[in-house]
């Protein structure tokens, strides 16, 4: 029987291996692509569908907060895009049917499109200007029982249906707003001035 601190330490080592796998490279350049978007004046759309999507809104609040201009792609109010404005769409496979046909979209529109996904030779990745590689299992695992995966050498973590991409994507961008904070100069109490007063 797998219990919960069973389940809680594999995925956090599931999670622990994911940022460690970042690559600087492509972090640096979504770094750039937001701030130029934030100094230029530039609006920011997310997307993401199901998990994903709540990830991408809870990413789009902290952005708020920094004080960019963000949309959530699917909401009500969404101004018109306009070239040089940037979507990021998150989908751990990268074969999401909206957020591929939005990229798609955006592109033609003169979007930049960054993806944040585990497979960035995925639909979504070939249609990015840039990609973040975030690692996680996504969909379905190979084989369904936890302990023949283990006793094959197959060890991702146990966590259904591409959790382990949320959870990573989650924490990848949490820390990106730390790091966009310090490069912002933004403090905590600066971040709590955007913060909703009616709720």
């Amino acid at each position: 029987m797998v219990t919960i601190k069973d389940a809680a330490k594999d995925i956090i080592r599931g999670v622990s291996n994911s940022i460690k796998s970042l690559n600087r490279k492509e972090v640096d350049d979504i770094v750039r692509v937001l701030m130029d978007a934030r100094e230029n004046g530039k609006r920011l759309f997310v997307i993401g569908m199901g998990r994903s999507g709540l990830v991408a809104k809870a990413f789009a609040l902290r952005l708020l907060h920094l004080g960019f201009h963000v949309y959530v792609l699917g909401e009500t109010i969404n101004p018109a895009a306009v070239p040089g404005d940037v979507l990021l769409a998150i989908s751990g496979s990268g074969e999401t049917n909206v957020v591929v046909s939005e990229a798609q979209l955006a592109r033609r529109i003169g979007v930049k499109v960054v993806a944040v996904t585990s497979h960035p030779d995925s639909p979504l990745g070939k249609r990015a200007d840039h990609v973040v590689t975030v690692k996680g299992r996504t969909r379905v695992a190979k084989r369904r029982d936890y302990l023949l995966r283990q006793i094959l050498g197959e060890h991702e973590p146990l966590a259904p249906l591409g959790t382990m991409f949320e959870i990573a994507c989650m924490i990848f961008l949490d820390s990106l707003i730390v790091e966009l904070m310090d490069r912002l100069s933004l403090t905590e109490e600066d971040l709590r001035k955007r913060h909703a007063t009616i709720e």
